[in-house]
């Protein structure tokens, strides 16, 4: 096949985190002519690429959509195939996990459960707050799409093994807090909160407030 390859890389919204994340500009020229890349703000119009990344898409995309390109690639942060679903990085992170798998792989039209390209993990100390958090997560995901970009188009693939698990949506009670137990108890809830999408929030006197968290410098 001649160069170059045509990758994708679709996205579902503009103000998408991952986006804002991912400095392109660093890490592309470094593959010269081998690939022609583009941003896709549509899966209709992710036609007749040779690979294409889904970073950030919060829908499932059918069969139709996914046979319109050679390859079609997912990040996932679990240890596959335990942890499908929605906002693993969150729900391991309310767990108490300090190490978190991110997986690779190839988009299938049921969740999740596409063959392993490759892997890589998140370390996290346990003081991390949400952009931290994030940081960390775009970091392995330029991790992983480097070294497939580095390999392709040899591809190697690993089936997942295991007893399947899933994570729910998240939903607006999961940002509630606890107005009756330790802010430490329920520290992990303040470092997966949004601030300005979802803000944390808590209930008092017959009336809700809204609560948003930042690290500070302690000499300030």
């Amino acid at each position: 096949m001649a160069h170059p390859y045509k990758v994708g890389f679709l996205f579902d919204r503009e103000n998408s985190w991952i986006k804002s994340h991912l400095p392109y500009d660093s890490w592309l020229p470094k593959f010269g002519n081998k690939y022609n890349f583009k941003e896709i703000w549509s899966a209709e119009t992710a036609t007749d690429f040779d690979i294409v990344f889904i970073l950030g898409y919060t829908k499932l995309l059918p069969r139709s959509v996914l046979s319109k390109n050679r390859l079609n690639l997912v990040i996932h942060e679990s240890a596959l195939p335990k942890g499908r679903g929605f906002s693993p990085v969150q729900w391991q992170v309310l767990e108490g996990a300090t190490e978190i798998p991110v997986c690779l792989i190839e988009a299938s039209e049921n969740v999740d459960q596409g063959d392993i390209l490759c892997s890589t993990t998140i370390r996290l100390a346990g003081h991390e707050l949400l952009d931290e958090i994030r940081c960390a997560q775009a970091k392995a995901t330029t991790e992983l799409i480097i070294n497939f970009l580095e390999s392709y188009p040899t591809i190697s693939r690993r089936p997942q093994v295991g007893q399947a698990t899933y994570y729910r949506r998240r939903n607006r009670n999961d940002d509630r807090l606890d107005v009756g137990i330790s802010i430490m108890s329920q520290f992990n809830k303040l470092r997966v909160a949004d601030n300005h999408s979802y803000p944390l929030y808590f209930v008092a006197h017959g009336h809700c407030y809204e609560l948003r968290i930042r690290k500070v410098n302690t000499n300030e």
